[in-house]
C-alpha cells in the first residue's frame, strides 16, 4: 500500500478527480482535530474513500517539559473518531518551557536522553492505548553526543517498546551530511517493528549539505535505498509519499506512488520466469 498526505492545496482536485489513487491518506492530527465547517466536510468525504494514517507534529517527545495530556486527550479523540490506523510522531522536540519552537530539533544522543524519551513514549502509549510509530528525523548537527545516532535510535526503540516510522529519505540525508553508510545503518537498525515508511525528496544546497525539504521528487539513490530496505524488512509495510509544498501535477505524484508500489511488488512478489 502506498498513500499520500491529504493536503488542502490539492484536496478539491483530489476528491473530485481521478488522477490520484492512493491506498490511504495521512494527516497531522493537530491540523484537523479542531476544524469544522467546510474543511471538516472535506476530511469526512476523504475518510469515506480512504483509510487514515496520522503523523503528529507537536508531541515534542524529547523536550524537558512533561507530556501535555490535555493535548493528548484531543489526539486520542481524533484518532478514535477517524478510525486512524497509525499514529506516528518524531524523535525530536519542538517546545521548551511551553514555548513552541515550530521546528523539529534534534535530541542529544545520550543515555539520559534515551531514558527520558522512552519514558515519555511509554506514558503516551499507555494514555492513547496504542503504540506510537516514532520517526528518525533529519538533523544537521549533533548535540553533545555520547553515542552515535544508530545506537541512540536502537536504544530508544528497545526501551520504549514502540514502533518505528522509517523515513528512508531522512536516513539518506543524515548519511550524506554526517558521512556514514546508509546501507550499513539499515543493516544495523532495529527494523523488526517497522510499522510505517515515509518517502520524500530533498534539496542539495552545497557539496557537503542536503536539506530534507519534502518539496522535490524522490531521487534514484533514495529509491535504491528504499528497495534495499524492503529486502531487509521482508514484509509489506504501508508507505507514504510526502510532498508538503511545490506540489506538481497530481499525475506526477501518482507516477511516484506507482514507482514505490512497483519496487514493493518486485521485492515482495518477484516474478519468476519459467525456463523454456
Amino acid at each position: 500500500m502506498v498513500g499520500i498526505g491529504f493536503r488542502k492545496d490539492f484536496a478539491e482536485d483530489f476528491l473530485n478527480g481521478n488522477e490520484l489513487a492512493p491506498f490511504f491518506i495521512e494527516v497531522a492530527p493537530e491540523n484537523w482535530m479542531n476544524v469544522g465547517g467546510f474543511w471538516k466536510k472535506k476530511l469526512k468525504k476523504a475518510l469515506e474513500k480512504y483509510p487514515l494514517y496520522t503523523h503528529g507534529l507537536s508531541l515534542s517527545i524529547g523536550s524537558p517539559d512533561p507530556l501535555d495530556f490535555s493535548f493528548l486527550k484531543q489526539v486520542k479523540s481524533f484518532l478514535n473518531e477517524t478510525n486512524a490506523q497509525i499514529y506516528s510522531e518524531h524523535l525530536s522536540y519542538s517546545k521548551c518551557d511551553n514555548a513552541h519552537l515550530y521546528d523539529l530539533l534534534p535530541i542529544p544522543f545520550t543515555q539520559e536522553a534515551v531514558k527520558h524519551v522512552a519514558q515519555k513514549i511509554q506514558q503516551a502509549q499507555d494514555f492513547l492505548e496504542r503504540k506510537i510509530a516514532i520517526e528518525i528525523v533529519s538533523y544537521y548537527t549533533p548535540i553533545a553526543p555520547e553515542m552515535n545516532e544508530l545506537d541512540f535510535v536502537n536504544a530508544v526503540l528497545t526501551e520504549a517498546k514502540c514502533d518505528l516510522l522509517l523515513d528512508v529519505n531522512n536516513i539518506y540525508v543524515n548519511s550524506f551530511n554526517h558521512q556514514y553508510d546508509p546501507y550499513r545503518f539499515i543493516d544495523e537498525l532495529n527494523i523488526k517493528n517497522t510499522a510505517y515508511i515515509h518517502m520524500a525528496g530533498h534539496r542539495k544546497v552545497a557539496n557537503d549539505l542536503i536539506i530534507d525539504t519534502h518539496g522535490e521528487a524522490i531521487i534514484d539513490p533514495v529509491y535504491d535505498l528504499f528497495e534495499y530496505t524492503m529486502k531487509k524488512l521482508k514484509k509489506d509495510v504501508p508507505v507514504l509519499l510526502e510532498r508538503d509544498f511545490n506540489i506538481p501535477e497530481l499525475t506526477e505524484l501518482q507516477t511516484e506512488m506507482n514507482h514505490l508500489q512497483s519496487i514493493k511488488n518486485n521485492v515482495l512478489n518477484p516474478v519468476r520466469y519459467a525456463v523454456a
